[in-house]
């Protein structure tokens, strides 16, 4: 499907020591919880200059199509501006996820011109197309 990248990438995406150190790194991991039950995530970090990623955004696959995804987008923007006083925010996808892609266009994401390797080596190599967003 085109919220997954399992047809593209077979490990985990991140690990345990990654996410601490993103919570120490000027950075933070927003949780949608109902209740007890974690709903999705996304982490929004402190780039300097007015600019912040967006990344590791998720939700759980069986509650996808409900708006959680862009309830996370909208709090990691705000903390963007509110905590890190950004007026700009980027993300990276990769360049074959075409449906998602087309999904962050649609809540305001543009292509910078921008691509970047992904952070891994793997056969065959994937390339990440930066996606920008005004949020000041």
């Amino acid at each position: 499907g085109w919220t997954h990248e399992a047809d593209m990438l077979f490990d985990a995406r991140t690990d345990l020591a990654t996410l601490a150190t993103l919570i120490e790194d000027h950075s933070r991991i927003l949780v949608a919880l109902d209740g007890d039950t974690i709903l999705g995530c996304v982490n929004i970090a402190d780039r300097g200059a007015g600019l912040a990623y967006l990344g590791l955004l998720c939700v759980d696959p069986q509650l996808q199509a409900r708006g959680i995804g862009k309830q996370l987008i909208a709090a990691a923007e705000a903390t963007a501006r509110d905590s890190f006083n950004a007026n700009r925010i980027e993300m990276t996808v990769i360049d074959r996820r075409i449906e998602l892609i087309a999904w962050y266009e649609r809540h305001g994401y543009s292509r910078s011109g921008e691509t970047r390797p992904f952070p891994v080596p793997v056969d065959p190599p994937l390339t990440m197309l930066v996606l920008v967003k005004a949020i000041g």
